[in-house]
């Protein structure tokens, strides 16, 4: 479907142009990494239940087996980030969506119709939750980048942050829904959740029917009557407002500049330096999304039931009822980050996120060593205000980082590599974590001394290592690595030093740096950047 013009001759999407149509791409996000988070907590209450247990008897007992069904669905995301990598530029942002909802939806039916106990079962319940989790990788390397291509800049960081929070209260759904399902009869206790992922995948795709394709992608394919009416219906104006063309020149510019027209940007760009810096920057959101793994988080979200099963001994509904609390807390402080980000900064947030869930960490081994369950209800509240500084933090922003760190020349392709890199780490974290808690202490309490010593290692790196990019626009940020590499300081040191800058102050300092400054944005509007309670410019 394509556009069609209101009674003010506006092309629009749904009946919807300007801001209300930029609200329904976010809406899509917001469903789709829903989906994200659900996916990701929907095993947590099933694994640890008789009736799953019963149907697949290989992982009763087995902490190996429990790991692998749990960790295959990771496998799945880093293929699947893997092939948006390789053709997600050729493919575009709209196709590459429809084939990630319409693989979820495969991959939920190979799952629930699987007929146990036999090894045959097990075997096509793990195939199916390998390639759900394609659908996954292939939506969550596109959506984000989709949706900063269809939105204006000052806005970019809270938006983003939207689609990381909602992994949370994704999570939260699943722990409740499988809290409920608990209480139903057998075949319905596990196939149910798990079924309930379909909903969200078919409101991707029912809505994506008439959703706008990016319009720098088109302009990247040089289809740029097409992008002239996406950009109109963005922006809320016809298509033959005298500001439509400029800006249509401006992208069209900054896309032949950065490399993008017929793809041209090639894998080794990313590995280059100078003063555009895209290997270091790439490496910087890269490492992002490796620190949120191996900060323990997936070990609280998938494993949270089973500790307070083993190490404080209550029942399985105890346990749901329990890490159901656990998210809500998660998706409260998740919604924080909404107002936090711009305000506060990435870095700031980085840090103290690091600082809370290190302590949370130590008070949960601290707590698990004497072996009792009176001693071990101190590790529950460490879990508690662990998921509280990640949700508020850790969650969100490495989702955020490499989308904005990165130039548009190489976007596209370092922000699918950070998302590889999250999925590689996750299957890591989420195969170890049962067999360390097995292995290393009374309830496993050397497993939270490791992510204790892993957050204790982050802090140094961000400090020395992450600049601060809150109130800036793309163009600034690459300022501030052309700074960096020229003046020879450190890049936040460069972030902390260039003041907050104006479109033509921007020009005029990448002139002096020696860079081509790509501008791109999409329906960017004069701003007047005030002072906020912390100093800094928004």
């Amino acid at each position: 479907m394509g556009p069609k013009d209101n009674a003010a001759g506006v092309p629009t999407y749904w009946g919807k142009s300007g801001k209300t149509l930029q609200n329904m791409i976010t809406l899509v996000a917001t469903i789709d990494f829903l989906l994200f988070g659900y996916d990701q907590g929907v095993m947590s209450g099933i694994i640890s239940g008789d009736p799953f247990k019963q149907d697949f008897p290989q992982v009763d007992g087995d902490e190996t087996w429990q790991g692998f069904v749990v960790s295959i669905y990771a496998v799945g995301c880093f293929f699947g980030a893997l092939f948006i990598l390789t053709f997600g530029d050729k493919l575009g942002r709209r196709k590459a969506i429809f084939l990630g909802a319409i693989t979820m939806i495969i991959g939920v039916v190979i799952q629930i119709s699987s007929v146990p106990p036999n090894h045959g079962a097990t075997a096509q319940f793990i195939i199916g939750r390998f390639i759900t989790g394609m659908g996954n990788g292939i939506n969550t390397s596109t959506i984000p980048i989709w949706q900063a291509e269809c939105s204006h800049s000052h806005n970019r960081g809270k938006l983003i942050c939207i689609e990381g929070g909602n992994v949370a209260i994704g999570t939260l759904i699943a722990y409740w829904l499988d809290y409920g399902a608990s209480y139903g009869p057998h075949k319905f206790v596990w196939r149910f959740p798990i079924a309930f992922q379909i909903v969200f995948a078919v409101a991707v795709l029912i809505l994506m029917i008439d959703l706008p394709e990016s319009p720098r992608w088109l302009l990247s394919h040089d289809r740029t009557e097409e992008a002239k009416e996406i950009l109109a219906a963005l922006n809320g104006e016809t298509r033959t407002d005298p500001a439509l063309n400029t800006q249509l020149g401006n992208l069209r510019a900054a896309v032949v500049a950065s490399g993008q027209l017929d793809n041209k940007t090639k894998v080794s760009d990313l590995f280059t330096g100078g003063p555009t810096q895209h290997f270091r920057r790439m490496i910087l959101g890269f490492s992002s999304q490796m620190f949120q793994q191996l900060s323990g988080c997936n070990a609280v979200i998938y494993y949270f039931p089973i500790l307070f099963q083993t190490a404080i001994g209550t029942s399985q509904q105890t346990a749901l009822l329990l890490g159901g609390v656990n998210q809500i807390v998660y998706a409260l402080f998740a919604t924080t980050s909404w107002f936090a980000v711009e305000r506060v900064g990435r870095r700031k947030l980085y840090l103290i996120g690091t600082v809370g869930q290190c302590l949370s960490m130590v008070l949960t081994f601290g707590a698990l060593i004497p072996g009792t369950a009176a001693a071990a209800k101190g590790a529950a509240v460490g879990l508690f205000t662990y998921i509280a500084f990640f949700g508020a933090t850790w969650l969100p922003l490495p989702w955020l980082y490499p989308a904005e760190i990165n130039p548009l020349k190489t976007r596209a392709k370092a922000t699918a590599s950070s998302t590889v890199s999250n999925w590689i780490w996750n299957f890591f974290i989420v195969m170890i974590t049962p067999v360390l808690v097995a292995n290393t202490g009374t309830h496993g309490w050397g497993t939270y001394l490791f992510f204790a010593v892993l957050n204790a290692i982050f802090f140094p790196i961000i400090y020395f290592f992450y600049p601060e990019t809150a109130g800036r626009s793309l163009e600034e940020i690459d300022v501030i690595f052309a700074k960096g590499y020229t003046e020879n300081i450190s890049y936040v040191k460069a972030a902390k030093e260039l003041p907050f800058l104006h479109e033509d102050e921007v020009l005029n300092k990448a002139r002096e740096y020696g860079i081509s400054v790509e501008t791109e944005e999409v329906a960017e509007k004069p701003m007047v950047r005030s002072s906020s309670s912390d100093g800094s410019e928004v």
